[in-house]
């Protein structure tokens, strides 16, 4: 599935590269990372897997938080901002499908570690946002927020007809700057130079950091649905999700799991 003719997992050339780009853009983006005869087989998968999915739709800050009434009007901690997706879990990937088996596939979980600096990494154990594939449809989008995570691994399978772009203002705040004007300028449509695309092709690898870059999905338009699938880790084995963020992203607790994933 790896396009190895550009990609050797074990170049340290390239690994070191990946991890100079995590650290100085908080981004880093290997296009053609999977072949075009994989891309097309994962997307006549997500084809198969979309239907499945659970539809969410959220209303919150960037700081995924509701609004606090206590700052200005406009003030990034009192602006709300709208999201819907839909998400298939990682119980209901058959254990043959591809993007599963990349997934569990531990030269790729090695490669990733490798990339991002670390000295161990592990799968996530939640039963269902180990794996997920993100399904946007017309009129889905995204909005400005910032992770709660380190990073986040994605892999592109298929853009949608237009928009679905994903815009990134690059770490925009630190730990000891919350930076809340040019925050809000961004919000607000007033700083577009802050504001940079990342090139997210079908058969794109995206290692990302976006506890200082906000970032988000301009809206979906057209039939085509966006499908990216989001591959998760940390740096501490057996980690889980809350009942309250399963319920609201997939419908249900692990109690009511379809199929296996051992």
């Amino acid at each position: 599935m790896i396009n190895t003719h550009r990609y050797d997992l074990n170049d340290r050339t390239l690994i070191e590269s990946c991890v100079q780009q995590m650290t100085t853009q908080g981004v880093c983006i290997l296009s053609d990372f999977l072949t075009p005869e994989a891309v097309e087989i994962l997307r006549q998968q997500a084809d198969s897997l979309a239907p499945q999915a659970f539809r969410s739709a959220s209303r919150a800050t960037p700081y995924l938080g509701p609004a606090n009434e206590t700052f200005a009007v406009g003030h990034p901690c009192n602006t709300v901002t709208q999201s819907s997706v839909e998400v298939v879990a990682y119980d209901q990937f058959a254990p043959e499908d591809g993007l599963r088996a990349l997934y569990e596939w531990d030269p790729l979980l090695e490669f990733i570690r490798k990339c991002l600096g670390l000295t161990e990494l592990f799968r996530y154990a939640d039963p269902f946002g180990a794996l997920n594939l993100a399904v946007m449809r017309d009129g889905d989008s995204l909005g400005w927020h910032f992770d709660m995570t380190d990073f986040v691994v994605s892999i592109a399978i298929q853009s949608s007809s237009s928009g679905g772009h994903f815009e990134n203002a690059k770490q925009i705040r630190s730990s000891d700057q919350p930076n809340y004007e040019s925050i809000q300028k961004v919000l607000h449509g007033q700083s577009p130079e802050l504001i940079r695309t990342e090139p997210m092709t079908p058969g794109t690898l995206m290692l990302f950091n976006g506890r200082w870059s906000m970032h988000r999905v301009t809206s979906i338009e057209g039939d085509v649905p966006r499908y990216v699938a989001l591959l998760a880790y940390d740096t501490k084995p057996g980690t889980d999700s809350t009942d309250t963020l399963k319920m609201s992203r997939y419908g249900r607790l692990a109690h009511q799991t379809n199929g296996d994933i051992s």
